[in-house]
């Protein structure tokens, strides 16, 4: 029975025979298999790689977009006036608005927060106990204390590196300081009064946790001398990425007085730069895939000069030029494959457990791999994105076979007469 009725259909067992017995390279050929196993490391490195660092990437993203629009809201109405008089109205209007979660008027401040031994400067954000509550970030993420009865007390909730660098405890004073206070024949003397410090949150936000004051909207009114005035009123909204369309009827809603500004606007700059520097890294790293690609080209094409008497004879026997390139492309693509799905297994085995590997890391070096104080979070974050694993898999997988494409096609090109001549 000659080659050709083994291979009368394409990819026949008979060509996934040679294939595969190539791939275990004899002693002679073990050169060959050096490459063709760096070219494997190559691939399943660059797919892990990449699939780990566009998972952080997104992890990282992801968290500081849930942080931050967590504690600010996804939509900031001004009053050209100044500050809200009739906040009231207009926060029922504007909750009237089909989207809208929540609207919660608010008086924002800066104050210096002292001990007795330390004082640091602070934000101080006035909100009603039920306005408080429904921001997540924060209620969520008590350590200690409770907001229970806020609007009833005098109470403050603070950050919890805040509250360690003041070394404070719940139940523990701390002095406020407003530069700003009350008119007097000499001028404007700053306003000092002592609060009893009811809750202590833990955001993970290293940049809130380390200034955010949280008071009673009623006591912050009497505090920075606003009356039965807001500073602004900030809008929750049911999808964030809705702020455009949205925007119209909150405008209309608000009435002629208003001007808005939106989450989009305030981070901008944050989260471009974010978004730039995500896509110059998946440029980069995917050059380690193509590096490995080019290492099954040189590879294949050593493979084939190596096995030139081999395919002769194969010709000899019936072996069509199709069945030929056939064989040395299963024998290129199967590096691919197995080094892709390597890479997907390990790319994926690493990103859920991401921040153990970090901890073991920093334990073993002994430095700190991931500073808080740095990156904002307190945990390396990883989220895969489907879409973007399948983009990765798919496009290692093209580049490995297309790296065999050109070896393969010299190998049925290749003359039995002149391959065996000096046999």
């Amino acid at each position: 029975m000659n080659a050709t009725q083994h291979t009368g259909r394409p990819f026949a067992a008979f060509e996934w025979m040679i294939a595969l017995r190539y791939l275990r390279a004899r002693r002679k050929e073990g050169f060959i298999s050096v490459i063709a196993g760096f070219s494997f490391l190559g691939i399943m490195l660059g797919v892990a790689t990449l699939i780990i660092v566009l998972s952080v990437m997104n992890g990282f993203r992801n968290e500081l977009f849930d942080k931050i629009l967590g504690l600010n809201g996804h939509v900031i109405i001004h009053s050209m006036t100044g500050n809200f008089t009739d906040y009231k109205d207009v926060t029922a209007r504007l909750r009237k608005v089909a989207g809208v979660k929540s609207v919660l008027p608010l008086i924002e401040g800066q104050a210096i927060a002292s001990t007795t031994t330390l004082a640091t400067g602070a934000l101080i954000r006035g909100l009603s106990e039920t306005s408080l509550k429904s921001l997540t970030a924060i209620s969520g993420n008590i350590r200690s204390g409770t907001l229970d009865k806020f609007d009833k007390g005098n109470g403050l909730a603070m950050g919890s590196r805040l509250a360690n660098q003041l070394r404070l405890r719940v139940g523990d004073k701390v002095t406020l300081v407003a530069p700003r206070g009350a008119s007097t024949p000499f001028g404007i003397a700053p306003r000092v009064k002592r609060y009893n410090v009811n809750a202590i949150f833990e955001m993970g936000m290293s940049e809130y946790d380390n200034s955010i004051i949280f008071m009673p909207l009623n006591e912050a009114q009497r505090y920075f001398n606003k009356k039965k005035t807001v500073s602004v009123l900030e809008i929750m909204l049911n999808d964030p990425d809705e702020v455009g369309d949205l925007r119209p009827a909150i405008l209309q809603a608000g009435g002629s007085t208003i001007y808005v500004t939106d989450w989009r606007q305030r981070n901008s700059s944050f989260f471009s730069a974010l978004q730039v520097e995500r896509n110059v890294m998946f440029l980069i790293l995917t050059l380690i895939v193509l590096v490995a690609a080019l290492n099954i080209v040189s590879g294949l094409i050593m493979l084939v000069k190596d096995k030139g008497a081999d395919i002769a004879i194969l010709r000899t026997m019936g072996a069509t030029r199709s069945a030929i390139m056939r064989v040395f492309f299963i024998t290129g693509a199967s590096i691919g494959v197995a080094g892709t799905l390597a890479g997907l297994l390990l790319g994926v085995a690493v990103c859920l457990n991401i921040e153990s590997i970090r901890q073991f890391i920093s334990y073993l070096t002994s430095t700190n791999l991931f500073p808080s104080e740095l990156y904002y979070l307190s945990q390396l974050p990883a989220e895969m994105d489907l879409g973007e694993v399948t983009t990765v898999v798919l496009m290692a997988l093209i580049l490995s076979m297309l790296a065999t494409l050109y070896p393969a096609w010299r190998a049925s090109q290749l003359d039995p007469v002149e391959a065996l001549r000096y046999e």
